[in-house]
């Protein structure tokens, strides 16, 4: 569908969107593409290489950018064509070709035939006064030769064309026929119209090793001092919104199955063809004008309402009882809040005092039983929460605090063109689970509450006066977080059951953007020109307390608040933080970033995230492919953060995990900071002129954008993080999917299905299994894609082989025919194999250790085994 970005995407939407892009070729013109073509995305991923290249059946991957001190290097060494195995764990099975072009994606200088552009043309007629046939064959010869002193074999590519060319294709068509004409004439090399799958042809025709190239190709910098890691951050807003989409697209689709899919509609492809499009390199990237930003919101948002209607209709349908066959019964309508990230949910914010219930209906999107914390806002704190079952559950009310409300009573104004009708005071939390690809259901009723004293009695304002204790304990489980009233922050973090206990603190602080003429800090671009540490303000810690979570309030300054939370049945804390609006006032750009400190000792080795999947080691001020000339010792160290990073001493990991993505970095031993938010005065050249300077309006009247996310952090012994880093980012990317509606008294229950499993009741995918993909397809087949959440070595437990039962699975259907497919779904796996090109590789031994993979699925046992790291994509058919 595009060009996608490899630094901000969650692999879902990376395999989302070229599926999209590979069945329409496949269907429009019965094409399967085998070139993977890169040029222009701002560094490369390894699952790039190895998941949407070797998986997606290509046989070579060609891209433009690399940092300007490796490109110098590989040309040195004709290394810039290399085999890339991107992943540790599937190694040389998904191993690819990948050459980087000797400068940018464009021709040799003097080559540029825009209508515009002054490179000279070939002149040649020979009676003319500027005749220079010979002339221009010779620089042509020269450069063709250039080249090939940097490229192994005696086949080089060159790029015609760049950004913004052949508007006027005939000034280009013309030159390049007279090129090769004049060129083969001369016979000192031979020059073709080609493509980059016959370059691909040749290349491997030579029998040629190759060297060897593992990691990614992060950070970039395209010259001194100009670091492209700012974009790993900019426009947090719009990469937060593409998440959340991202993880509904996920669940509608499911929900789109379940029921059946209407080709009437409403159905989830606007939101397909939206959130395709918003993983181009300049989407969620951040690096477009504000306006195609703009753009690429509203096609978000137009793609949620459609899906937001076939969520609703696929709920109506499966909670209506088939039992009861009274036509009397009004269709159940729900609705869902979109906008609870600031506190604005109309559907929960109901009037229960004359009798009615709100029902909240829970959906889970993962292949496995779950249990979290739901919040919403409520306007009565005395309600009584009853499951299913009709069971009264532990509930606890919160008070909704002005920082909050703020927050709200602003942006629904600015989103929605008005403010809130009624104003809630608390947050009503409860525990709710759900069985797999399930739902249960919720009720909310006026009552006495008995359950928990009134809420300003769990309510602490700490200051630094002396009489008050200073260490503040926090958290009702297992985990306790420790503050310091006197310093105002965090100090330390103890697991009663792990026995972990360390010193913590966590810090904000503003990054300068260097206004430089030469190099600015801008969208892409981030060149910190010092740093400033923020401390908290004079106002006190607030600590409310209950039986469900503990929250600290913290006011760091007068734009940034934060809200840190500990439930009693996890092992994490959660960090809840708004930023914004970053002051300019003073004419300085900020780039705004949090630090966890700690004393552990960890080499100078951090731990980051490609994509979602595999996690690859970083060493501070170091590459592994060549001797870095370390410049800009902040920017050069960051890295893009998707689902989280970690560091490790002799005895514990420290990890945290994100909620979009953003750019990390550990730039001490012990540290970890990311990048929540940045505003900048200056454009850093590099194409979107025009600053970063994001804004929200409300009658006229614009403030800098503010931001609302999460990050989460925890702790564990050493060798146990894994399971939380990988289980819990599944949470954390498929929420429970929320829907309300209201009743009267118990009627729900005698006429609606209260709890559902679309599997078998009694079955759940394995703790190492997801399910990334169920979607209907327009021909009634269903595409299933499982991944396999963990690498090689990473769990001592869950890094082996698993096995998922695909009768159990679609245990309300008779499977009739499975096929296994590319990733892209566009050939048959099988097939993808018997034409893949086997590339040799340099030094490499003949007898690579033997990848373990997943067998073929027996058509009678209908059992699928996923290795490590594996992804298998299915088209089933059923009876």
């Amino acid at each position: 569908m595009c060009m996608h970005d490899e630094a901000a995407p969650h692999y879902i939407d990376m395999i989302d969107q070229t599926t999209l892009g590979h069945r329409f070729i496949k269907r429009e013109f019965n094409i399967t593409p085998r070139i993977g073509w890169q040029i222009d995305p701002f560094g490369h991923s390894a699952v790039q290489a190895y998941l949407l290249s070797a998986e997606v059946g290509f046989d070579s991957l060609f891209f433009a950018r690399i940092d300007y001190q490796d490109r110098a290097k590989r040309k040195d060494q004709k290394s810039l064509e290399v085999v890339w195995r991107g992943s540790k764990s599937l190694g040389s099975s998904s191993q690819i070709f990948a050459g980087a072009f000797p400068e940018n994606y464009e021709p040799p200088s003097n080559f540029y035939y825009e209508v515009n552009d002054d490179s000279p043309i070939v002149q040649d007629n020979m009676e003319l006064f500027d005749y220079n046939v010979p002339q221009r064959v010779n620089e042509f010869v020269a450069a063709a030769f250039s080249q090939a002193n940097i490229t192994r074999t005696n086949h080089v590519m060159w790029t015609m064309g760049t950004d913004f060319k052949y508007q006027y294709a005939h000034t280009w068509f013309r030159q390049m026929d007279k090129f090769i004409h004049y060129v083969n004439q001369d016979g000192r090399v031979n020059a073709l119209y080609s493509t980059p799958s016959i370059y691909t042809d040749a290349k491997y025709a030579t029998n040629e090793a190759w060297p060897l190239k593992t990691d990614d190709y992060f950070p970039y910098a395209d010259r001194i001092n100009a670091y492209w890691t700012g974009y790993f951050t900019s426009r947090p807003a719009l990469k937060g919104y593409v998440r959340t989409m991202s993880g509904y697209y996920l669940a509608a689709r499911q929900l789109e199955f379940l029921k059946g899919r209407s080709k009437a509609g409403p159905n989830t492809d606007y939101l397909a063809d939206a959130l395709a499009l918003a993983q181009h390199h300049d989407a969620v990237s951040g690096t477009s004008k504000q306006h195609v930003a703009n753009d690429y919101a509203k096609r978000l948002s137009i793609g949620y309402e459609e899906a937001a209607k076939v969520v609703e209709t696929s709920l109506t349908s499966i909670t209506r009882s088939s039992s009861k066959t009274d036509s009397g019964n009004k269709v159940t309508k729900f609705q869902q809040c979109l906008l609870l990230n600031i506190s604005y949910c109309p559907s929960s914010e109901v009037d229960l005092s004359n009798g009615k219930n709100l029902v909240v209906v829970v959906y889970n999107p993962l292949g496995w039983k779950r249990e979290d914390i739901i919040r919403i806002p409520v306007i009565d704190e005395t309600v009584i929460v009853k499951d299913h079952r009709g069971n009264e559950i532990e509930s606890q009310i919160v008070p909704l605090l002005n920082a909050s409300l703020a927050i709200r009573n602003y942006h629904s104004m600015a989103y929605l063109g008005k403010f809130p009708s009624v104003t809630p005071k608390y947050w009503l939390a409860f525990s709710a689970s759900a069985p797999p690809l399930g739902l249960n259901t919720y009720f909310i009723s006026s009552g006495k509450q008995k359950a928990i004293a009134a809420p300003s009695k769990n309510q602490v304002v700490y200051s630094s006066k002396e009489k008050q204790k200073d260490v503040i304990e926090v958290g009702p489980g297992d985990l306790k977080l420790v503050f310091s009233a006197k310093q105002r922050k965090l100090i330390g973090y103890i697991n009663s059951r792990t026995k972990v206990k360390e010193t913590v603190r966590q810090s904000y602080s503003f990054y300068t953007g260097a206004t430089d003429i030469k190099q600015a800090s801008g969208a892409y671009i981030f060149r910190p020109n010092g740093t400033n540490s923020l401390k908290p303000d004079h106002q006190a810690l607030t600590v409310l307390r209950g039986p469900i979570l503990d929250e600290v309030h913290q006011r760091i300054n007068s734009w940034i608040y934060q809200i840190t939370r500990v439930y009693k049945g996890k092992e994490h804390a959660e960090f809840e933080f708004i930023v914004g609006p970053i002051p300019i006032s003073d004419g300085i750009g900020k780039e705004v970033v949090t630090k966890i400190l700690t004393h552990m000792k960890t080499s100078k080795t951090f731990y980051t995230d490609s994509s979602c999947r595999d996690f690859l080691e970083r060493i501070r001020n170091y590459r592994k492919d060549w001797n870095l000339d370390v410049n800009q010792p902040v920017a050069g160290n960051y890295y893009p953060i998707n689902l989280g990073m970690y560091v490790k001493d002799d005895d514990k990991e420290l990890s945290v995990l994100v909620d979009r993505s953003m750019g990390g970095a550990s730039i001490k031993d012990g540290e970890l900071e990311l990048m929540l938010h940045r505003r900048l005065l200056h454009d850093d050249g590099r194409g979107v002129a025009e600053t970063l300077n994001e804004t929200v309006c409300v009658q006229n009247k614009c403030s800098g954008l503010t931001i609302v996310g999460k990050y989460y952090l925890r702790i564990d012994p050493l060798g146990e993080a894994a399971k939380w880093r990988r289980s819990f980012g599944q949470e954390i990317y498929s929420p429970f999917l929320l829907a309300f509606t209201q009743q009267e008294g118990d009627g729900w229950t005698n006429s609606h299905v209260s709890s559902f499993s679309g599997m078998d009741p009694s079955y759940v995918l394995p703790d190492n299994v997801a399910m990334i993909t169920l979607q209907e397809l327009d021909n009634g087949q269903v595409l299933l894609r499982l991944a396999h959440l963990y690498e090689v070595g990473e769990d001592k437990d869950l890094s082996v082989m698993a096995s998922v039962q695909l009768k159990k699975v679609f245990a309300h259907k008779k499977i009739n025919k499975v096929t296994e497919m590319s990733l892209s779904a566009n050939q048959g796996r099988v097939e993808m194999e018997k034409k893949r090109l086997v590339w040799k590789v340099k030094g490499s031994p003949e007898e690579v250790p033997k990848v373990v993979r997943g067998g073929p699925v027996d058509p009678a046992a209908l059992v699928v085994e996923l290795a490590p790291m594996e992804i298998r994509t299915f088209v089933i058919d059923f009876n």
